[in-house]
């Protein structure tokens, strides 16, 4: 029997469980970017190959997959139920620069396309979304994490209501806002954009106003997912962080911290990975179990899940 492999602090501790999520043959992963878990605990994966969806069961049977169109340009994924009591699926994809809704199992319900903001983009500077998220009233925010590093406000029908952001490190500004996503925690909802290359996340009101930075235990935060008071996040730099209540840290989960310096990063010889270190986590969600998924940024895909143990 191989021994157990657990991770994490004295307050959250997991065992890594080696082997989940195998694909059937005639399956492979491209990059692995995205991935999201709906209320009966299915497991959605997000990647550039032709079957750009795949779903699992929590203990990580094969149901389906599906998404070609998305082939290449998957990127950002966010699960949400809407007001209706319905959950769907979000994409950002990068390829065909478009926001697209969708039924759990695909079916297209909406898309949006890159805003008409001839002072924004034109043919030098272009429109390359990375995340989005939805507001409980249903609006829909998209980061423009990969082009001019603007933020852009949409209602649910996809109408166009504002922008902000730029790039740059003052308040408001930001460098590659790879990420976004709700806040629910507080008060009022509040919008957290992933300040990738600022090394840090930006917190705005819903309207978009700064509202402050949390900067401390980050390196390059990928995106989001809140699971109670608690929220995870990817950090490219080859570890998963958890925060608590005040965004402060908890723990940093399968750090290694000699992965993203390595020649060839992310793409690294299959020796080098090991189940209980991360190299390159760029999705993350948690099942209501509080077990936790992660998503690597590597050409052929890694797909971990750690069981909570406390």
């Amino acid at each position: 029997m191989s021994e157990k492999r657990v991770i994490g602090s004295a307050s959250h501790l997991y065992e890594v469980e080696e082997g989940w999520g195998k694909l059937p043959g005639g399956l492979a992963y491209g990059y692995t970017h995205g991935i999201c878990v709906d209320a009966e605990d299915r497991v959605y994966v997000h990647n550039t190959s032709k079957d750009a969806v795949v779903v699992f069961d929590r203990e990580g049977t094969f149901i389906t997959s599906w998404g070609e169109e998305f082939e290449g340009g998957a990127h950002g994924f966010y699960l949400h139920r809407d007001a209706d009591g319905v959950e769907y699926l979000y994409f950002a994809d990068t390829n065909r620069a478009l926001v697209v809704k969708t039924t759990l199992d695909g079916k297209v319900l909406l898309e949006i396309g890159g805003p008409d903001r001839p002072d924004l983009y034109d043919t030098e500077r272009r429109y390359v979304p990375t995340d989005l998220c939805v507001a409980p009233n249903g609006d829909i925010y998209v980061s423009d994490g990969y082009g001019q590093s603007y933020i852009h406000h949409y209602d649910a029908k996809g109408t166009y209501i504002r922008s902000w952001g730029g790039h740059g490190s003052e308040p408001g500004q930001v460098i590659e806002p790879h990420g976004i996503s709700i806040n629910l925690r507080g008060e009022e909802p509040e919008i957290y954009v992933a300040d990738r290359r600022n090394s840090r996340i930006q917190v705005f009101t819903l309207e978009g106003v700064h509202k402050r930075f949390v900067d401390h235990n980050l390196d390059l935060p990928c995106s989001f997912y809140f699971f109670g008071d608690e929220v995870y996040l990817p950090d490219l730099d080859s570890r998963v962080t958890i925060l608590d209540k005040d965004d402060r840290l908890i723990t940093h989960l399968g750090e290694d911290q000699q992965a993203y310096k390595q020649q060839g990063w992310p793409n690294l010889p299959k020796e080098y990975y090991r189940p209980d270190k991360f190299s390159s986590p760029h999705g993350v969600c948690v099942d209501s179990h509080g077990d936790v998924y992660v998503a690597e940024w590597i050409i052929d895909g890694r797909i971990t899940k750690l069981v909570r143990q406390k």
